[in-house]
């Protein structure tokens, strides 16, 4: 039998040793099909728990054990505490990768501290404690518990719903598998979802609750543009309601991706192109009925779905994503006919890179007007835009505004 360690730890050792991020170390790294799914697990569990897993290691060794072992023991206690496996089964695993890897002299520590190890004493103030029930950063419970209260918590306990899939035709196929139904046509959650013939038919496609929430919220036009694109699954959505879409991105390799998103779904009126939309483009200017800025962002409403974010994002990212955020917006609002519209959204549940964006951008642009868009998911209503929530929206954490060119 394969020792179930070592596929998880292939894996994150490109996550915790080179900085890949885990969907693309999964996509990577050949893993053994049969289990394939408890691997992930795995992966992602980790992922979820890291900031507890270190806490546990530090409250065990006597010094930090070296990246290799740090990674075999943190998938073990993992096994170990989350997924109800045998003590000696996950011991002797362990202690084999190690000494596989070359780490021999070390396999009796990685043992001795599986047999023996102790969960540490849940701290006594709010902040700390909430950061290690989460395993979220500190300075992100701070934030949240700052702009929430005591909904923070909530927020950083929501857990993903599952598999969102949108649907062009032949939903009632995959309606028997468990399903949540969402607010918006053919679009549904399923548990499990596995792809399909179906998929490359463009019968359906993957696609987030937010994402199409987002796409709703945004009038029909003659000419749209979708500035910051990629992978395409709001201009292929837009593209219904839209007679021209054109969809900017910065990297080439993610304008293919646009490309072959609109071709698998039978759209036709897109068109993509290599851009920087933080930087004027004179033949855009007042060319468009309207203009989405899907801006990048500190990804902290999506957690639950993308748990490394919570390893590589920084507190510093912040204040420097709000300048990118309003440098891309105020030049974007350059593209907008008189009488169009402006949106403006992020994957973020910070006010720094939402309201305070929105907030500023009016400031420097009098000659924009604030005018909310409304959602049927539900959602809170702030000074400048809409701001969803995972514990209330689905599993979804985004914010959404727009601003009318007068």
């Amino acid at each position: 039998m394969t020792n179930p360690l070592t596929d998880p730890y292939l894996i994150l050792s490109k996550v915790y040793k080179e900085g890949s991020y885990l969907k693309q170390a999964i996509a990577s790294t050949p893993v053994e099909p049969l289990n394939k799914a408890r691997t992930v697990k795995i992966c992602y569990g980790v992922m979820e728990k890291d900031l507890y897993l270190d806490a546990v290691i530090a409250f065990n060794a006597q010094k930090p054990p070296k990246q290799t072992v740090k990674i075999i023991l943190k998938i073990a206690i993992y096994m170990l505490e989350y997924m109800g496996k045998h003590d000696y089964m996950v011991v002797d695993y362990a202690v084999q990768l190690t000494k596989k890897l070359g780490k021999e002299g070390t396999a009796g520590f990685v043992n001795a501290f599986l047999r023996s190890y102790k969960l540490p004493d849940t701290p006594e103030r709010a902040d700390e404690k909430l950061s290690l029930e989460c395993s979220a950063p500190l300075w992100l419970v701070k934030k949240l518990r700052r702009s929430y209260k005591s909904e923070a918590e909530n927020i950083l306990k929501a857990e993903s719903l599952g598999i969102s899939v949108r649907f062009e035709r032949g939903a009632e196929k995959y309606l028997d598998k468990p399903h949540t139904v969402t607010p918006f046509e053919g679009v549904y959650i399923f548990k499990n979802f596995v792809r399909d013939e179906g998929f490359f038919a463009g019968d359906y496609t993957f696609q987030s609750v937010g994402s199409v929430a987002i796409a709703s919220a945004i009038s029909p036009c003659e000419r749209l543009l979708d500035a910051c694109a990629a992978p395409g699954g709001k201009s292929v959505l837009l593209a219904k309601k839209c007679k021209e879409v054109t969809s900017c991105e910065l990297h080439t390799h993610r304008v293919e991706l646009i490309n072959s998103y609109a071709q698998r779904m039978g759209v036709e009126n897109i068109t993509a192109m290599q851009a920087d939309s933080a930087e004027f483009i004179p033949e855009f200017e007042g060319k468009f009925d309207a203009v989405l800025v899907d801006a990048p962002c500190s990804g902290t409403g999506v957690i639950n779905e993308n748990p490394d974010i919570k390893l590589f994002r920084k507190e510093s990212d912040i204040a420097e994503l709000s300048e990118v955020q309003l440098k891309i917006l105020s030049n974007c609002a350059r593209y907008v006919k008189s009488g169009g519209f402006l949106y403006y959204s992020t994957c973020s549940v910070l006010p720094e890179e939402n309201d305070s964006v929105a907030h500023a951008f009016l400031e420097k642009n009098p000659q924009y007007g604030l005018s909310l868009p409304d959602s049927p998911l539900p959602h809170i209503t702030t000074k400048y835009g809409l701001q969803f929530l995972p514990h209330i929206s689905l599993g979804a954490g985004f914010y959404l505004t727009k601003f009318t060119k007068k």
